[in-house]
């Protein structure tokens, strides 16, 4: 008989937090991606550099989980939390002064990379205050935190009504509340140690688990597929098939709000049948939606299913990579390696816009992007069906 595992008091406020925290930040996170056609039309960019200016805070967002991960080992997510949210409060106002400048905007862009971290702070958060039969549910609720780039996405126009700063205000602002109410209110999961050792061994030992490189392959399609859509995605609409800026931002973010709303779904289905089987199911959905809007089909309905099925399959297939990290990563070691299956996982988001961006201005579309997607995708599911027995 399989024993009763309880919730301990006090964890789905935690995990509400947490969540609300990395969909904060996450905003913050995207501000940038929305506006990026406007600054190219307005700074001269080519495609490529307005590739690379969407792409500069998913690299430092990527990168910096592997530090946060480490340091929330060390310090907990009652304190990491709220001071990412705070400090992301300084590159969000600074873009109310850089978007005059491409250089201005880079380097405000690579710190609003900040805002990208705390998913590193929040799975570990999640994972210590649930048994191990309900992570996969409570870590597909953290992992609704990308939402955060829908709502950038959704608020672009109408904030840009009421001025052309305004979300950017209102952006500062909340992560202010968060932060204040983030460290009266978060608290450390029960029983949570503090390592001994130095982060460069706990690294070490991290990168050296058997299944964390595999896994961080694994999310690197998943979310990072997902991620490149959702920062790439208004320029390709706008590009591909004539859209204006609004009517682009409001499908980016319902692709967004699709793979979000599907995460904890592919969490909790996890729990039940095994997450290879999940993710196996949602990469051969991939490799079909990809491969088909290489063609380009027509935005109505086709292309539009076509993104909101593949929209699906990425986030649930997300969840998925992270109920297989709950079941075969350590407990003690589950911050590190998110850190780094975190930051795998979003540099796979920070390359696909560039290749898009090249191939664009080398041949004039998209196809050979979509079918690089379909065939990476394509290798992810051999490799998956082949450890399904694992879970």
């Amino acid at each position: 008989m399989t024993p009763v595992q309880i919730v301990p008091r006090g964890a789905y406020l935690n995990l509400i937090l947490a969540a609300l925290g990395f969909l904060i930040t996450a905003w913050a996170w995207g501000l940038i991606s929305p506006l990026s056609a406007y600054y190219k039309q307005t700074l001269g960019l080519t495609s490529f550099q307005q590739s690379v200016l969407v792409a500069v805070p998913v690299l430092v967002g990527s990168l910096g989980r592997i530090p946060v991960g480490a340091l929330t080992d060390v310090l907990g997510a009652r304190k990491v939390l709220p001071a990412i949210a705070l400090l992301t409060i300084l590159p969000v106002l600074a873009l109310t002064v850089a978007g005059k400048s491409y250089p201005a905007l880079l380097v405000t862009g690579f710190f609003l990379g900040l805002g990208g971290t705390p998913f590193a702070a929040a799975i570990p958060h999640g994972n210590g205050w649930f048994p191990p039969a309900k992570r996969g549910m409570a870590l597909g609720v953290i992992g609704m935190g990308m939402g955060g780039t829908a709502i950038a996405a959704l608020l672009t126009k109408p904030m840009l009504q009421i001025g052309p700063n305004a979300q950017f205000y209102l952006a500062a602002a909340v992560l202010a509340i968060y932060g204040v109410v983030a460290w009266l209110v978060l608290r450390d999961p029960p029983g949570r140690t503090v390592p001994a050792e130095p982060f460069t061994q706990r690294f070490t030992d991290a990168a050296r688990q058997p299944m964390t490189w595999p896994l961080a392959l694994l999310y690197a399609v998943t979310f990072g597929g997902y991620v490149s859509f959702a920062v790439y995605l208004v320029t390709y609409l706008q590009t591909a098939y004539g859209l204006e800026q609004g009517d682009a931002s409001l499908k980016a973010a319902g692709f967004t709000l699709v793979a979000v709303v599907l995460r904890p779904p592919g969490g909790w289905l996890s729990d039940r049948v095994g997450p290879a089987r999940v993710l196996a199911g949602c990469l051969a959905v991939v490799v079909v939606m990809a491969a088909w809007q290489a063609f380009t089909p027509a935005l109505y309905p086709w292309a539009t299913l076509t993104l909101l099925i593949m929209a699906g399959a990425l986030g649930a297939g997300a969840g998925a990579v992270f109920a297989l990290v709950a079941k075969v990563v350590p407990n003690a070691k589950i911050g590190s390696v998110t850190g780094i299956v975190g930051a795998v996982g979003g540099l796979g988001g920070f390359v696909p816009p560039l290749v898009m961006g090249a191939v664009y201005g080398a041949m004039g579309q998209y196809g050979v992007g979509l079918l690089l997607l379909s065939l990476v995708a394509l290798a992810a599911l051999i490799y998956t069906w082949s450890i399904r027995t694992r879970d």
